[in-house]
């Protein structure tokens, strides 16, 4: 996880498409945590149909890869959601409010045209700061 050349601590990668495309699933430089755009795609690999739902596991791997990293929920300072169409917004921005509503970091919603998977609606970044939520 701790890369000695660098100082930085990564999260192992989750799918063989990071590995080959080269990027980090979340990464701890310092006290800063960001966390890659996270999809809601299950441990065997499903997807639950409903945007609100994929939202809710978004953020429960987001939970999981900020705390492997030494930092807490209470910590994060930003989010960026991307929908696939602005219809979810009232369902994702729920579930940004279960997850984060005692935090109140910064948020984005963006509509766009589409993710790399058809059955993926929603797709979150997040950004933490160790110590922010104290």
């Amino acid at each position: 996880m701790a890369d000695p050349a660098d100082g930085r601590q990564r999260i192992p990668a989750l799918s063989p498409f990071e590995e080959e495309a080269g990027f980090t699933r979340a990464l701890r430089v310092g006290r800063r945590i960001v966390v890659s755009g996270t999809v809601g795609v299950e441990a065997d690999g499903s997807v639950a149909s409903e945007a609100g739902a994929q939202a809710d596991r978004c953020f429960a791997l987001i939970r999981e890869h900020i705390e492997q990293l030494g930092g807490q929920m209470a910590d994060v300072i930003r989010v960026r959601m991307f929908v696939t169409d602005i219809a979810y917004a009232d369902a994702v921005t729920a579930a940004f409010s279960r997850a984060l509503r005692h935090v109140r970091p910064t948020g984005t919603l963006v509509a766009i045209v589409a993710l790399y998977d058809p059955r993926w609606k929603v797709e979150i970044e997040a950004e933490a700061e160790i110590g922010a939520g104290q």
